[in-house]
């Protein structure tokens, strides 16, 4: 029973933890399905569209890590509710596998509407992708 107290409470610890370092609102991860593996290097603009003026505004610039994820994209403090755009540059990604693919860079559109932590990933091929809101 000891042990089961200690390792709940540690669970807890390192939960509340994790939670407290989460600074972040908004990260993305690539895949690559033709490889299974994560897609790194990939450079990757996040925009922010003005609904008055109709103009998208850039906001920030990242690139995939090892992992192809990035985890750091609008910080809580900075961050605001509204229509956001991914635009992942993946030519240079292809070409550096000797891969054609059909898109020169994939676009994702997506509304905030709160303070939750929204995560964008897509899951990638040559010759297509697929998104979704994930966790």
């Amino acid at each position: 029973m000891k042990h089961l107290l200690l390792s709940l409470l540690f669970t807890a610890v390192t939960t509340a933890s994790y939670s407290q370092n989460n600074t972040y609102q908004l990260s993305s991860h690539i895949l690559d399905i033709t490889s299974g593996a994560p897609a790194s290097g990939v450079t990757v603009i996040l925009e922010k569209f003005d609904e008055t003026t109709k103009i998208w505004s850039f906001v920030d610039e990242k690139t995939t890590d090892k992992n192809g994820r990035i985890t750091d994209f609008m910080n809580y403090k900075d961050a605001k509710n509204g229509i956001y755009k991914l635009r992942f540059l993946i030519t240079d990604y292809f070409k550096s596998k000797k891969t054609e693919s059909f898109y020169p860079f994939i676009e994702v559109v997506f509304q905030i509407k709160d303070t939750n932590h929204y995560h964008v990933p897509i899951t990638l091929s040559n010759y297509g992708y697929a998104t979704y809101r994930g966790n």
